[in-house]
């Protein structure tokens, strides 16, 4: 697969990947956003001091898990020190040592912390991914980028579907992305008026997998208390009722 460098090469790019790991490495060798190829590329050039010494990813971000997954898991972006250095989804930041270590309380990682991409996490019965594959300045993707990434997240999910039972969005982008994905990928529409985002909500229609809201685990949600281990594990333990595992 080649390099995409415009929001058509990413549409033709996604449309023919016929497995996951075609896809992951489209989506690493993904151009198509000016504004989010160089700050990515910044970001891995001048690094933050405590990781000096180590080599960035400096790229687009894969999903993470396997395929025949029931629950997945959907995000905003990758942080520009986690992901966008370890080039594993929640990876190496603050946000995925709350995250990892919640699934792993619900049986769903084999271990309670990720930290770099040859760690040996593994995960049961789970995908993770995000709406848009690039660390984004200030964790705040342009519409127009949320757009020209969408292809990536749309094969993705029709890769997934034949198991997905239930979707847990991370906080509001992510239930946003949600509803033009599912009507892409199992034509479907979503209702009319849209259901606001909430911690703990959930929509169930027929013929798509249930999607359940969940306040993002970012610093600021887990270091003010609005996110909770508690609230977190009450989340999975409804996802893991859901999907059937």
């Amino acid at each position: 697969m080649g390099i995409s460098r415009t929001p058509e090469e990413v549409s033709v790019a996604a449309a023919k990947a016929a497995s996951l790991s075609v896809l992951d490495a489209g989506i690493a060798d993904c151009f198509a956003c000016p504004r989010l190829v160089a700050w990515r590329e910044e970001v891995a050039l001048t690094k933050r001091a405590a990781f000096r010494d180590q080599h960035y990813w400096g790229r687009p971000v894969p999903g993470f898990g396997p395929g025949a997954a029931e629950i997945a898991i959907l995000g905003l972006a990758p942080a520009a020190h986690g992901g966008n250095r370890t080039g594993r989804i929640f990876t190496g930041d603050r946000s995925g040592d709350v995250l990892f270590a919640a699934l792993h309380r619900a049986g769903l990682a084999n271990q309670p912390t990720s930290v770099s991409a040859d760690d040996g996490l593994a995960l049961s019965n789970l995908r993770i991914f995000a709406a848009v594959r690039c660390a984004p300045p200030d964790n705040k993707p342009l519409p127009a980028e949320r757009d020209t990434c969408a292809p990536w997240l749309h094969r993705e999910l029709e890769l997934i579907r034949p198991t997905v039972r239930v979707v847990v969005a991370l906080g509001a982008f992510a239930w946003q992305a949600w509803w033009p994905a599912m009507t892409h990928v199992y034509g479907v529409r979503a209702p009319v008026p849209r259901p606001k985002f909430g911690h703990g909500r959930l929509v169930s229609q027929p013929g798509v997998p249930d999607l359940l809201g969940c306040f993002h685990v970012s610093q600021q949600n887990t270091f003010t208390g609005k996110l909770t281990p508690a609230m977190l594990d009450d989340v999975f333990a409804e996802a893991k009722r859901l999907a059937r595992i």
